[in-house]
């Protein structure tokens, strides 16, 4: 045995048979029959670093090396925790249990030489934040669905979860806006109506309007049928027109209490403009995190595989026949990336010909799509002013069924266009020659768009209506007096009619096809015909576009009935119980199936859609259409949004300036400059962090690499000394 290798033994051991273990042999710089090179520069994270620098020439020299040892680094992350023990928590950072002990030591040998004030400041932040922890621990056991959440997620997966947790978003949400509405616009009007309080209504002031504007004509005379109170139910006309539940009730100026006079014209905006700004905040607060794992994800196919495979299961699967939906969910997922590789590759391949004509067969199928949505559009229109021109006759005149086919006309027929567009949009998306992934999304995106352009047709169909009129009284009252005499409670009643509608149709769906179709795919399998049905999917996708449409009809609905988003929260309450009974005993999950991370911020952003379509009408019946002189707390307003100069009016003559200067160009050219500059500075934020992951991966890909050589040239070593020892 060599010099070298003997002193490469610990001290105190027996010596061992030279060549009966070659592995635990040490290495020494004597070993080598070459001279000692720098292994450093020849790692392939050095070396190509130095092709990057002399491929960039301009860019600065750079000092040190590229990787840091180990122990070099370790005592740079040790030391910049011990300097932020006293900003953060220990438990916050990825150490094992023996090295958080010792930073807790250090910790407290640390408060020993503060002063009693900052160890007090000290000992009163960890209370609290310790009283913080526990709170939150007690209030994840007050979640709303928490069991049966945890459930669904148990059996069915993280995907079909986030649809149940989204639900449960908007149920919150329409309590909160429900809320807001009730404490500033209802309960003052409650309080005095009882007389709980010392307050008195202040009557609207009497304007010079014509007195035919004033006719608000809502109770009718003579004999009512038993059944015409059902319809008054379902269509929020009759006794429910009387109400609460719709605007025209609203027609006073304010509450007057003894020492102020609560001005409830101004409350009933500044309840709109709160539960939309509230909405608007919420939403973009929950999409945040989705958004920030679609800005800094990858795109390379390779990546996509190896998360597929080796992070792709869900843990908080416990079913058997779940699991094996999941392996068939993954399967499918990479047939569909096989499958969009194959499409790339072949359109790579095209010819210019090929290429002309897969573009003109997509034109001409985007044709035939505008042209079904134009007839559904243009359906909508018409059923919307028949029901409009003959929804006033008097209730005797026509039988039940024939009244209620007319009352609820426009939304049978928006519920067939969103029941058949998706079909055909499904049929045609197979010939348009895309990727499985992009065939999805593109199919989703013309069902969003159809779903809530629909609301937006009948809206402005509606208003088309209610602005147009060929007698006096229109240029009279500004609006069609005739057939409208207080139109924003019949939009009220129309939103009403198209949420009543969109429960009754669920109930239905569930009720009279998913229960039937389960029984007939237990009992009756062996017939062809059903086997071809087969069972009814929980199609995440649909269900969610079907929740956002009814939130955009409660958006855009709460301004004319302000009571809707308790409709709202009932409905969805009840479509929570339905949709759980009808996923448990008569559904089967989709082999399509959403990650939550993917769901979550696709659900959001339709949900985001949704909302800045219902501003949209709103925006223009306050700011546009002239309020109704027959109803309502504007009756004295040419528009609603007047009532907020005349409430400027009043301010002092140093805050008027200060509104004014505001609301001006001078300023507001400067502010929208300012908000674009923050907005290009948060753009170009995100680009660099986005830029930092993509050099954090190749340091990872650098990494593995350089331990591979290093291991590599540890075994060379150990191979030349091995037949240095034999030779000797």
């Amino acid at each position: 045995m060599s010099e070298s290798s003997a002193s490469a033994l610990p001290p105190g051991r027996p010596g061992r048979q030279p060549f009966s273990h070659p592995e635990n042999l040490s290495l020494d710089s004597s070993c080598f029959s070459s001279p000692p090179v720098n292994f450093l520069q020849e790692l392939p994270s050095y070396r190509s670093i130095a092709r990057k620098r002399t491929t960039i020439p301009t860019r600065e020299k750079q000092s040190g090396t590229l990787l840091k040892p180990t122990d070099s680094y370790s005592s740079q992350l040790e030391g910049g925790i011990t300097e932020n023990l006293n900003s953060q928590s220990i438990r916050k950072y990825a150490l094992n249990i023996s090295e958080k002990r010792r930073l807790r030591n250090i910790q407290e040998t640390q408060m020993k030489y503060l002063s009693e004030w900052d160890q007090w400041k000290r000992y009163s932040s960890k209370s609290w934040k310790r009283f913080i922890g526990k709170a939150r621990e007690m209030t994840t056991h007050l979640e709303l669905w928490r069991d049966d959440i945890r459930s669904i997620e148990g059996k069915f997966g993280t995907g079909i979860q986030s649809y149940f947790s989204f639900l449960r978003f908007l149920v919150l949400l329409n309590l909160v806006i429900f809320l807001i509405i009730f404490m500033l616009v209802l309960l003052p009007v409650l309080l005095t109506k009882y007389n709980i309080t010392n307050s008195t209504f202040v009557l609207i002031p009497s304007k010079d309007t014509d007195v035919q504007c004033t006719v608000y004509p809502i109770s009718s005379s003579g004999l009512i049928y038993f059944y015409s109170y059902i319809i008054d139910l379902l269509s929020g006309t009759g006794f429910l027109e009387e109400t609460c539940l719709f605007y025209g009730h609203y027609t006073i100026d304010g509450v007057k209490f003894q020492n102020f006079t609560y001005d409830l014209p101004l409350a009933y905006l500044l309840s709109t403009i709160a539960y939309l700004a509230l909405s608007l905040l919420w939403i973009v607060k929950r999409s945040v995190e989705g958004f920030k794992i679609n800005l800094i994800r990858s795109e390379e196919h390779f990546q996509s595989y190896c998360n597929k495979i080796f992070a792709g299961w869900d843990f908080c699967i416990t079913n058997r026949s779940m699991a094996d939906l999941k392996h068939s969910s993954l399967r499918y997922e990479l047939r569909a990336d096989l499958e969009e590789e194959r499409i790339r590759q072949k359109i790579a391949e095209r010819t210019s010909e090929e290429t002309i004509r897969i573009y003109s067969l997509r034109l001409f199928l985007n044709c035939i799509v505008l042209a079904v949505l134009a007839a559904c559009f243009y359906a909508i229109y018409r059923a919307t002013i028949f029901s409009q021109e003959h929804m006033k006759k008097e209730i005797d005149k026509m039988v039940f069924g024939e009244n209620l086919l007319i009352l609820y006309l426009p939304s049978i027929v928006i519920t067939l266009a969103n029941f058949i567009t998706p079909m055909i949009f499904a049929k045609i998306i197979h010939y348009e020659d895309y990727s499985p992934g992009f065939e999805i999304r593109l199919t989703i995106l013309r069902c969003v768009f159809m779903r809530l352009a629909t609301i937006c047709v009948l809206v402005f169909t509606l208003g088309s209506k209610i602005t147009s009129c060929d007698n006096y009284s229109c240029e009279l009252c500004g609006y069609n007096q005739k057939l409208y005499p207080c139109w924003e409670t019949q939009v009220g009643q129309e939103m009403y009619k198209l949420m009543i509608f969109d429960l009754i149709i669920i109930l239905a769906v569930t009720l009279f096809v998913d229960f039937p179709r389960k029984l007939l795919v237990t009992y009756c399998s062996s017939w062809k015909l059903v086997q071809c049905w087969g069972q009814q999917e929980f199609a995440i996708p649909d269900n969610v576009l079907g929740i956002v449409y009814g939130q955009t009809i409660c958006w855009i609905g709460a301004f004319f009935s302000p009571l809707l988003p308790a409709i709202a929260t009932l409905k969805l309450i009840i479509i929570f119980y339905v949709k759980e009974i009808s996923l448990l005993y008569t559904c089967r999950p989709s082999p399509r199936q959403f990650r939550a991370s993917n769901s979550n911020f696709f659900f959001l952003l339709v949900l985001l859609i949704g909302l800045c379509l219902a501003v949209i009408p709103l925006t223009i019946s306050m700011a546009r259409v002239p309020s109704s002189k027959a109803c309502g707390p504007f009756t004295n307003f040419n528009t609603t949004w007047e009532v907020v100069p005349k409430t400027v009016s009043t301010f002092p003559s140093s805050l008027q300036s200060l509104v004014h200067g505001v609301t001006s160009e001078a300023f507001a050219v400067p502010f929208f400059m300012i908000i674009c500059l923050i907005m290009f500075y948060f753009i170009a934020l995100a680009g660099a962090h986005k830029r930092v992951v993509v050099q954090l991966r190749e340091q990872l890909s650098l990494e593995s690499r350089d331990k591979r050589y290093l291991i590599q040239k540890l075994t060379e070593a150990q191979r030349d000394m091995k037949n240095r020892l034999d030779w000797q």
